[in-house]
């Protein structure tokens, strides 16, 4: 399986995001542009916050009382509040209220495991696989304790693949369930699981204490500071030298006589760190995983197409300059380029984009990430909805979102009407409300389009934004 990127799929680099985050108010939340969303007074209330989703776009939080909220995007059912609507208003979970939440998981299937601090688990989102553990495969839009196989036992923490599951409980067990095509949940067989069952085998006898999930791996730590892996090892995620699956946990005789605490999984790779501070890393490498000054090689290669056309074998004409990039790699990262590359000579005129905008599309075909200003990210949010690059899409708005204040909100909601960024369409709008005084007195909204200038005064009229 080739390597995918980890920002692409919610894995792994989502242990950030999916991490739950105490004493908020500690933390500098403007990263997360969700927040924007939330009043001050309802950010003051906050005591816990899970930002996850795609594109951070997603957040569950909990307040000082113990009430819990959910805010954002909720195509993929994941807010938990029992419909598909999106909301820009924090939304109660009423099953959730007055349980202390403990830790949370976010699997890109997608679909979220929680656990308290009492113990409970509870899961919501995608089922098609039984990644919920309920034993069904119906898709599960409100949180609904897993109680099948856990009664009496403490869960203390969670985990999740993209379509599996596991936890940890106060004993020491890992049980796992869902998806299991590459034998991610141990069992020994392919067969999904649609309940939780402990994993055994080589665990029967160990205390397991730190679980992790890659895309369709699973990996435990137990108290003698052995690692036991198992799943999907199509890029040697799994350290057991070879690309073999493996059905049953198998300890990794590379690490012996290293003591390890904690381990992590991307998409493909696998990172863990020893009780001396040191860190190991093995796995897939096709975007500079596995060490840490491997970023300076992927941007001295992209300098090198741009400042050695001969070694490429796509031409883009911009500015009357032709630039180059690798054909395969376009091929790879972006649908519409599948359709329309059909020689080596291919040229597609891109004049009508500046540079900056050019080059930073280059950059993210190379890099998966873009660095431009929020003025500059318009222009690259209109290329990505013409070669209908999604992801590219949502990294913009998240640039735009990141960047947005009251001189340039009305230029920034505009560019969101444009092209259709219903999700950035709506932050900018709710950012342009929250700020209206200021924003009403700026250049851009005295030159704002006559058409949006009503439909904004509409909006904003619904929402009592001019009211005494």
């Amino acid at each position: 399986m080739e390597d995918e990127s980890p920002l692409s799929q919610g894995v792994g680099v989502k242990v950030l995001e999916a991490t739950l985050l105490s004493a908020l108010k500690m933390l500098d939340v403007g990263k997360w542009p969700i927040f924007s969303l939330c009043s001050p007074e309802e950010l003051k209330l906050i005591r816990q916050a899970c930002v996850f989703g795609s594109a951070g776009n997603e957040v569950l939080y909990a307040t000082e009382n113990d009430e819990v909220f959910v805010l954002g995007m909720n195509c993929s059912g994941c807010l938990g509040t029992g419909d598909m609507q999106s909301t820009i208003e924090p939304r109660r979970l009423d099953s959730l209220c007055g349980k202390k939440i403990a830790c949370l998981s976010y699997g890109s299937g997608p679909h979220v495991v929680l656990a308290t601090e009492e113990g409970e688990v509870y899961t919501w989102g995608h089922n098609a696989y039984s990644q919920l553990g309920n034993g069904t495969t119906n898709h599960g839009f409100v949180p609904c304790q897993v109680s099948t196989n856990l009664v009496n036992k403490k869960v203390i923490e969670v985990a999740c693949g993209s379509h599996h599951s596991m936890v940890l409980t106060s004993d020491g067990e890992v049980y796992t369930w869902g998806y299991n095509n590459s034998g991610q949940v141990g069992s020994g067989s392919t067969a999904n699981q649609p309940i939780p069952r402990r994993v055994t085998s080589c665990l029967q006898n160990k205390i397991a204490v730190n679980i992790a999930c890659g895309q369709m791996c699973s990996m435990a730590v137990v108290e003698n500071g052995e690692v036991y892996v198992w799943g999907y090892n199509g890029n040697g995620q799994l350290g057991l030298g070879s690309s073999g699956n493996q059905p049953t946990p198998c300890r990794i005789a590379a690490l012996q006589g290293i003591r390890i605490q904690r381990v992590a999984c991307g998409y493909a790779h696998t990172l863990v760190l020893t009780d001396e501070g040191q860190i190991y890393a093995w796995g897939a490498n096709s975007y500079g995983q596995l060490e840490p000054d491997d970023h300076l090689t992927v941007a001295q290669s992209l300098k090198k197409e741009f400042d050695n056309p001969e070694t490429a074998d796509l031409k883009f004409l911009v500015d009357g300059k032709y630039i180059h990039v690798h054909k395969v790699l376009l091929k790879i990262r972006c649908e519409h380029f599948r359709s329309i590359l059909n020689n080596d000579d291919e040229i597609i005129e891109m004049s009508e984009f500046s540079y900056p905008v050019y080059r930073a599309f280059l950059e993210y075909l190379y890099t998966d990430n873009i660095r431009l200003p929020p003025e500059d990210a318009i222009g690259l949010l209109d290329l990505a909805t013409l070669y209908r690059e999604n992801r590219l899409k949502k990294l913009c708005q998240q640039t735009i979102k990141q960047g947005i204040c009251e001189e340039n909100a009305i230029a920034l909601l505009s560019a969101a009407v444009k092209y259709e960024a219903q999700d950035l369409e709506e932050f900018c709008f709710r950012f342009c409300i929250n700020h209206l005084t200021v924003v009403t007195q700026t250049q851009g909204f005295a030159e704002m389009d006559h058409d949006l200038l009503k439909n904004f005064i509409s909006k904003a009229s619904r929402v009592g934004a001019f009211r005494n």
